[in-house]
Formats: structure tokens, C-alpha cells, sequence
């Protein structure tokens, strides 16, 4: 993940006092343990100010509203009873080259500043300190005790001091093209490491800009560079630091990152939502990879416990089994009890009906009929285990259907590509912990959205009829008792983990045999026999689908079913990369 970097920092305030100087602080909410929210109002225009210093992600820059979840954060609460309703008058550079920002805020525009809200976007060392107009610290994202930093400890009242100094020497507009590259060129290294080496207030992201606009090689000794590629690099440092005194930048998105002074194919509207866009997008990546892997170990830790109880469970069903062959030689042992003799271990008796020798063994210190008491004893022990086991044995297999119908679900999100994805894994993670199969300390109910809302994958028929395929259990459920109308086919694999999906038409409409085996063949593949050649898939109107009452979530039964043979391998990853399951869709109740 690319760092926010001095000349982003730079490009963000060019454009924060461009459009949003003076700005009234309205609200302030807390998203996250590392990110703040601060809704800022204009004369023009109303947004949400985003604040974050989290260690890998730490950033400043106008962003979309913060979702509407309770916030129990201390530090929000704080900065709003402290500065709600001040106005933002300021944001000025805490030191030269320092990526450290202070935000004066004042009664009203024009007053003297009471407020300084400190950012410092240092990777792991970020933080966010509010100070009064005493130099006094009033609250910090991070409270730093002296024994964790013996040279700027920051705690509640005690006074602010900036960062400590970054060694020099900077660079300058006003260096000589000579001397530069006296200092750039003192050690014979790569380019990269001695631009590091000569001036501080660099970044690996600017060092790429530069040497890409000046078509050199950041791997490239710095002897080997010829006088026009001097000429041409001196060029861009020139314009970087021209860049940053004017406050002009380009937002661009790389293939690997962003740029703020390399113009790239793919431009971007503001930094703001330069910045907005790549850092949604990474942590979204981070939180959907972290989030899979919880869910994808968890589920398998619980499906191997209930495989283990589910096989106990067979075990003593099949000693149950047992029961009327205990029976069976206690009626004999009593129709020939008078054969008996004191100390047999065994006898061997002939069946009733196959005339078979049947060999008993006895307890010798016991006579025949209390052998054949023991034996019925045995029988009725070995019936009532089976009427005990049977429950149970119906109840664990039907949690391992739920769960791989949960950890299909989970298998088929296998990359992050939009933030449906992510909402996706989330519902699955609420749907957990609301069963009970997952604890999660760190966990905070999802925002709440409406019920009638989907992010269903879509695709299309031949006949242009659209597909509509669950992501999950929610969307399943949602499928039938909210998106289904009287009119649609219910697509599912026959005794397999899978999607539920819909095969919408309108009324009087009639699916073509085409659509049908298309139908059944998206239903494989979004199934756990996805590598099969042939998979069952039924069909059936959603008035044959029924959910059971108390049944876990995306378990239904169903009646009146056609079977198709779905072919999963016909459905293209060039057809799955072209769905329109990015955008959600609004159901009608």
C-alpha cells in the first residue's frame, strides 16, 4: 500500500484551502479505531473531512459520508464537544518538509485561532493530537507514556511539541544544476539510493515519478547516467518543487499506486478522490483478505468437529444395530435353557427360522436365565440409544449442510474486485456470529442496510432474461421471500452446496430451453461440483419454495422440481469477469 508522501500531503492541502477554507465543523464521528470523520460546511458545498492514522493507511482528504453506526469512541467525543461549531480557518505545514499538518480552528472566520488540531502522517507514529490555545494537549488518537518514548511522550496536559527534526539538507528551487548533481552523484550507487542519500523529504513514490517522467532508471548506477538524462531528471526536480510552491498537481492512478505529478491513462477528479478511491480500495482488499481468512479457517475447524460427531455417532448406530441379535439370543438361551451347565462360556444354539448354529457367549458365574436377563438388558439399551442417536445424528447433519452451504459461499468471493464483495464476507461473518459459530472481540454490527436491498451477481440468457445469483445466505433468503415473483423459476444443485438463483420473467413469459439449461448450468458453476462435467440442478416456481420455521439461514425445502444437467464448465471466466453484480439492486417489497 503506497504511503501518503510529503508532495501528496501537499497536493491535499493545495486543494483543502483551495475549496474548503473557511469551513464550519458541523459533526464528528469516529469510523474506526483509526479513522475520523468531520463533517465541514461552505458557503458552496457540505462534505465529510476524512482524518487517518492508521499505520499503513494514514491520510487526509475530503471523502463520502461515514456510515451511519453508533459511535462509542472517546477521542470523537472529545474533538466534538471541543470544536463542534468552530470554524476550520487554517491548515498550514506544522515544519518544512515535516509530513505534519495543523489545523487552526477559530469562533468565526477572521478570529484568533483556539484550536489547533495536530495530523501527523508518519506511518506507524501517526496520530492526531487536539491542543488548546496554551500549547496544551486536550485528547490524542494516542496516548505516548514516557516509558514508551523518552523523547516526545504525548499525554493529556502536558504541552505539544512538534516532531522531532528531519536532518537536511532539502531541496532547494535556487540549487545550482552543477551542485546538485555534485551531491546526487558523491556515491557510485543506483539512482534510488542516492537520491535517498543526498536530500531528505523524498519518498519511493516521488523518487518513481521523477525517474519515470525523465525516462531513466531508477536501478542505474548514477555513473552511467549520460549528460541528457542529468539534463532531463534536473528538469523534473526542477517542476517538482515549482509544483510544489504553486500548489498544482494531476491526480493519476498507476498500475501499481497513484501519482500526484505523473500524468497516467487513468486520471482521477480531484486528489481528494485520488486519494479517496485508492485508500477505499486497499483497506477494503486487506479487510476482505483478513476477513476470508478468518472465516475460511474457522469454518474448517468447525466442519472437522461435527465430521468427527458425525462419524461417533454412525459408530454407535451401527453397535445399535446390534440390538436384535442380543434379542435373538436371549430367546434362544431361553427356549434352551435346560442344555445349560454349570461353567459353559458358550453356547452354541440352533436359530428358529434358519436352523443356523448361533454361538452365545455366557458369563460362567451365571445361569442361562440370567445370561438371557443380560442380554435383553442389552437389547433395550443398544433401542433406546438408537431413538437417542437418531436426533442428534439429523441434527449435526443438518448443521454441516448449513455450514457448506456457508463455506461454498465464502470458496466462491475468492478475489476482492468492487465493495460488494467485501459486504458479502461481512454478512457472512454477522450471519455467523448471530448462530453463534464465531466470536469476535473486535467485531461492530455492520451499518444497517434495508432488507429489500441486494447485491446479487446478474447475468443474462440468451433471450436477454436476467439471472439473478446470491452471494450468500442473506441474498438466498432475500432471493425468495423479497426479489421472487410468482412468475420466476428457482434454480438449485439437487443435494448440493450452492447459490440459490432466479431466473426472472415477466408474466406470460416463457423461457426457451436455451435459458433453462443456461440457468442450470450459472447454478453449477456456483456450486461446490463447479469442476464437474454434469451437475443435477432442480427447478421449481418460489411458490414450491418453503423455509421451514426455526430452519438456519439459506436452508429451504421445495416440491413440484424438473431436473436439469447443468454444465458448469460452459460458463466462461470471460462471462463471470463481465457480470454486473458490481452495482446493488433495489427489490420492491
Amino acid at each position: 500500500m503506497q504511503p501518503v508522501d510529503f508532495t501528496t500531503l501537499m497536493a491535499v492541502c493545495a486543494e483543502l484551502r483551495r475549496d474548503w477554507l473557511p469551513a464550519r465543523c458541523e459533526q464528528v464521528i469516529q469510523r474506526d479505531p483509526t479513522t475520523l470523520a468531520i463533517a465541514l460546511r461552505t458557503l458552496n458545498q457540505r462534505g465529510w473531512l476524512t482524518i487517518s492514522w492508521h499505520p499503513q493507511a494514514a491520510r487526509l482528504h475530503i471523502d463520502s459520508p461515514p456510515p451511519r453506526v453508533p459511535d462509542t469512541f472517546t477521542f470523537s467525543q472529545q474533538l466534538k464537544h471541543q470544536i463542534g461549531g468552530y470554524a476550520l480557518v487554517g491548515i498550514t505545514p506544522v515544519a518544512p518538509w515535516e509530513r505534519a499538518l495543523d489545523l487552526g480552528f477559530a469562533k468565526r472566520p477572521g478570529d484568533p485561532i483556539e484550536w489547533h488540531l495536530y495530523i501527523e502522517v508518519m506511518g506507524k507514529y501517526s496520530n492526531a493530537i487536539l491542543v488548546n490555545d496554551r500549547n496544551q494537549i486536550v485528547t490524542a488518537a494516542h496516548q505516548v507514556s514516557d516509558k514508551q518514548s523518552s523523547v516526545r511522550p504525548i499525554a493529556t496536559g502536558a504541552p505539544y511539541s512538534p516532531p522531532p527534526e528531519i536532518p537536511g539538507p532539502f531541496p532547494t528551487r535556487d540549487e545550482p544544476r552543477t551542485r546538485w548533481q555534485e551531491r546526487v552523484a558523491l556515491l557510485p550507487t543506483n539512482l534510488k539510493n542516492a537520491l535517498f542519500k543526498a536530500y531528505s523529504g523524498l519518498s519511493s513514490a516521488l523518487v518513481r515519478d521523477l525517474a519515470t517522467q525523465a525516462n531513466v532508471s531508477l536501478a542505474q548506477s548514477v555513473n552511467d547516467l549520460t549528460p541528457a538524462d542529468w539534463e532531463r531528471l534536473f528538469e523534473q526536480w526542477q517542476t517538482w518543487l515549482q509544483r510544489l510552491d504553486t500548489g498544482t498537481f494531476s491526480a493519476h492512478f498507476l498500475a501499481v499506486g497513484y501519482s500526484v505529478l505523473v500524468a497516467a491513462s487513468t486520471p482521477a477528479e480531484s486528489v481528494q478522490a485520488l486519494l479517496r478511491d485508492y485508500y477505499t480500495n486497499a483497506l477494503n482488499r486487506q479487510e476482505f483478505d483478513r476477513l476470508k481468512n478468518q472465516l475460511t479457517q474457522r469454518l474448517k475447524t468447525l466442519l472437522k468437529k461435527l465430521r468427527h460427531k458425525e462419524d461417533t455417532f454412525v459408530q454407535r448406530l451401527k453397535q445399535a444395530d446390534q440390538a436384535d441379535d442380543y434379542r435373538q439370543q436371549a430367546d434362544l438361551l431361553m427356549a434352551y435353557n435346560y442344555q445349560w451347565q454349570p461353567g459353559l462360556r458358550s453356547m452354541a444354539l440352533a436359530d428358529f427360522e434358519t436352523g443356523e448354529t448361533v454361538n452365545i457367549a455366557l458369563d460362567p458365574e451365571r445361569n442361562a436365565i440370567q445370561n438371557a436377563q443380560s442380554l435383553y438388558k442389552k437389547h433395550q439399551k443398544l433401542k433406546r440409544s438408537r431413538q437417542a442417536i437418531m436426533p442428534l445424528l439429523q441434527a449435526v447433519r443438518t448443521e454441516i449442510a448449513y455450514l457448506d452451504q456457508v463455506d461454498e459461499a465464502v470458496k466462491r468471493l475468492e478475489h476482492y474486485e468492487a465493495a460488494v464483495d467485501l459486504m458479502a464476507l461481512q454478512e457472512i461473518r454477522d450471519e455467523l456470529i448471530q448462530q453463534a459459530y464465531l466470536a469476535d472481540p473486535t467485531y461492530r454490527p455492520s451499518p444497517p442496510t434495508s432488507k429489500d436491498s441486494l447485491n446479487v451477481r446478474k447475468f443474462q440468457t440468451p433471450s436477454y432474461l436476467e439471472v439473478w445469483v446470491g452471494r450468500n445466505n442473506r441474498q438466498n433468503d432475500l432471493l425468495i421471500s423479497k426479489a421472487a415473483t410468482d412468475y420466476d423459476l428457482w434454480f438449485h444443485t439437487q443435494e448440493i452446496p450452492g447459490s440459490h438463483v432466479l431466473l426472472r420473467l415477466d408474466a406470460g413469459q416463457v423461457p426457451t430451453d436455451e435459458d433453462l439449461q443456461f440457468t442450470a448450468d450459472i447454478a453449477a458453476y456456483f456450486s461446490r461440483a463447479q469442476q464437474a462435467d454434469q451437475v443435477p440442478v432442480i427447478f421449481t416456481q418460489p411458490k414450491y419454495v418453503f423455509k421451514p420455521k426455526g430452519a438456519l439461514p439459506g436452508m429451504v425445502t421445495y416440491t413440484h422440481e424438473t431436473i436439469l444437467w447443468g454444465q458448469p464448465t460452459k460458463i466462461s471466466a470471460h462471462l463471470i469477469a463481465d457480470s454486473t453484480a458490481s452495482a446493488p439492486t433495489l427489490v420492491a417489497s
